[in-house]
């Protein structure tokens, strides 16, 4: 069983909609497993304080490193070896969530993530411990629990059983550094749009010929670093 473990202020934001669809039904299936650690847990006095004013000056509030730390290390309690279950903080200032990093992730035995909230987390909590930044995009969320669920979802997809058919997952958008091309299903015609001809044609070879150059035309148009990327793979495998 894949296990994950959410560090968060907000446990009740979960399973939230990795409960439904697909993801939630490898939950139930226990294919994967969901633990939420509330950092709460680890403060001490009547009030469970678990942040605390900038060092040096300047709006918003911290996450205390002792509450944090002490967070991390129930997340690791009784695992080994470690290096199995990485520790992920979801933050604006990580490196890209890319479908290589989810496969990675994927044929590890679990994960853990960090979920940051107000100006964010003490630096020493990202100096003490092995934790990878990783940002869902460029922009400012208010915490870390959505992009948490996006980073458990794009993993969980990915776990044998999960998806019925695992073809789906090879031959999606960023497979091989392509976008997936169009998609299209009954009626074959709407609003005087219809299913291009070859897609009903019965010719496999032709239709996946079709696919190949419709992914090749919109991965240019559209991406041209992963075009890049993918032309310097076909070069090297010539």
């Amino acid at each position: 069983m894949y296990r994950v473990k959410i560090i968060t202020l907000f446990p009740n934001s979960f399973p939230g909609l990795l409960n439904t669809g697909v993801v939630g039904k490898a939950l139930k299936k226990k294919i994967w497993s969901l633990k939420t650690i509330d950092p709460r847990k680890y403060s001490k006095g009547n009030y469970k304080k678990v942040d605390d004013t900038t060092a040096g000056g300047g709006p918003g509030m911290i996450l205390k490193a002792d509450v944090i730390g002490k967070s991390i290390d129930a997340c690791y309690k009784n695992i080994k070896p470690k290096d199995s279950y990485p520790m992920i903080y979801l933050s604006p200032r990580g490196t890209p969530l890319t479908q290589s990093k989810a496969i990675n992730f994927s044929k590890m035995k679990g994960i853990n993530i960090l979920c940051g909230r107000y100006e964010g987390i003490d630096q020493r909590i990202l100096d003490f411990y092995p934790i990878e930044e990783i940002s869902i995009g460029d922009y400012i969320l208010a915490g870390g629990e959505i992009a948490s669920q996006v980073l458990v979802e794009s993993i969980v997809r990915l776990l044998p059983g999960t998806l019925g058919d695992m073809m789906s997952a090879s031959s999606e958008t960023f497979s091989k550094d392509l976008l997936e091309y169009p998609q299209y299903t009954r009626p074959k015609k709407w609003k005087n749009l219809t299913i291009p001809d070859i897609l009903l044609s019965g010719n496999h070879r032709n239709i996946s010929e079709w696919r190949l150059k419709q992914s090749e035309k919109l991965t240019q148009k559209v991406r041209p670093d992963l075009w890049k990327n993918y032309k310097k793979s076909k070069t090297r495998k010539k």
